[in-house]
């Protein structure tokens, strides 16, 4: 038998504690601390908690040489095939599900930290408002009482030698920037008409030209930067209620800028917004949600295994919702984007695969309500005047 570690592997000495009566009893303090090893590897699913002999197994062996586990001692052969069974380590002749995804991780050029930072981040069915509503964190009062003071809301040097009083802007681009605001109250009576919808995807997520360099590679040129060029962002679509679209989830094509309807089973779209958006259902009411789902294979075939690939995407992602909130206003509009999402749910709604492809956040637009029955964030009353006295 031949076998060899997975590619990405980090290995964390957690503490673990715990309330011990005894400990109590005999005048200590009551909790009992025990140091243990946690596996994190970005091609499986959960993290592994491993002994000791596993974690030095891991260290010793490559992770891409192949270990000839022949003149292993039996001690380290038992601790050899429990790796196998997590996953942690490869059997040469392994075809498996492990093989695969650890295959994936390796022809996928990911930098390892990323990789684990983004495989271990993503939420599962978490209700993130009931959370923070369960623990008196709705509020800014509740914020403080819990968490105590922020820290101010600017940062200040204390070796300055000069402040410049420098002159404020005051055009129409600076009262339309005004109106930009976080929408938390659509208008869920009436249809998005499919011009309204047609002209935001176009002006936001469409290729204004398609360039293709020597024959052997194409770029897209957007009404947005990006990380070299390559645009490896995807707009996936929850349409809810849009005139003349049957609701359903979508993909947009950015070249042709047309939607394809996807073959998946279509969920209850109520139930899989509020899900996809951790519970927060004002966005849920959204006619359009558009899950901004990058796509690693295109981004990293330049980056390959890059310390800031990742964090690329990311700000990818942040210029698309800038532009969405730009558009969606221009157009009398209103428009939200947030990262706090189910990412798990998301991939097997739309039938993601979270190694090559993956959701970053998620935005959406629609009419206004006419009434704020959530709160918003509009302290100079630029978007709702009658809620200033």
């Amino acid at each position: 038998m031949r076998f060899r570690r997975c590619l990405h592997l980090f290995l964390e000495p957690r503490e673990i504690s715990w309330f011990d009566l005894t400990s109590l009893l005999d005048g200590g303090n009551g909790i009992k601390r025990e140091q243990r090893w946690i596996a994190l590897a970005p091609h499986l699913e959960e993290e592994v908690e491993v002994g000791r002999l596993e974690s030095e197994l891991l260290g010793s062996i490559s992770p891409m040489d192949w270990t000839d586990g022949d003149a292993l001692e039996p001690v380290q052969h038992e601790a050899i095939m429990r790796l196998l069974d997590a996953g942690l380590l490869l059997d040469e002749k392994e075809s498996g599900v492990f093989a695969a995804r650890d295959k994936q991780m390796r022809e996928g050029n990911w930098w390892g930290p990323a990789a684990l930072m983004h495989r271990f981040g993503r939420w599962y069915d978490c209700d993130s408002v009931a959370s923070m509503e369960a623990d008196g964190l709705t509020t800014a009062a509740g914020l403080c009482e819990k968490l105590g003071p922020p820290p101010p809301e600017m940062g200040r040097r204390e070796d300055i030698a000069e402040h410049v009083v420098l002159p404020k802007s005051a055009g129409d681009f600076d009262a339309f920037l005004a109106r930009r605001a976080t929408c938390r109250n659509f208008e869920t009576d009436r249809p998005l008409p499919l011009a309204d919808f047609s002209t935001l995807m176009h002006r936001v997520f469409a290729a204004q030209a398609r360039v293709e360099a020597d024959g052997v590679a194409a770029f897209l040129k957007k009404n947005v930067p990006s990380g070299g060029g390559l645009h490896a962002m995807e707009a996936y679509l929850v349409v809810r209620h849009v005139g003349g679209l049957q609701a359903g989830l979508y993909h947009y094509d950015p070249v042709r800028h047309g939607i394809d309807r996807l073959a998946q089973p279509m969920p209850d779209l109520d139930v899989f917004s509020r899900t996809a958006l951790a519970g927060q259902h004002w966005f849920a009411e959204a006619p359009v949600l558009v899950v901004l789902v990058a796509r690693y294979s295109r981004m990293y075939w330049k980056y390959r295994r890059h310390s800031k690939a990742y964090r690329a995407l990311i700000l990818d992602a942040g210029h698309l919702s800038q532009l969405l909130y730009l558009c969606a206003t221009e157009a009398g509009m209103g428009a939200f984007v947030t990262s706090a999402i189910n990412e798990v749910d998301i991939e097997r709604g739309f039938g993601l695969d979270p190694l090559l492809e993956g959701p970053l956040a998620i935005c959406g637009f629609g009419y206004r309500a006419s009434a704020m029955n959530t709160a918003e964030f509009d302290p100079n009353g630029t978007v709702w005047e009658a809620a200033v006295d």
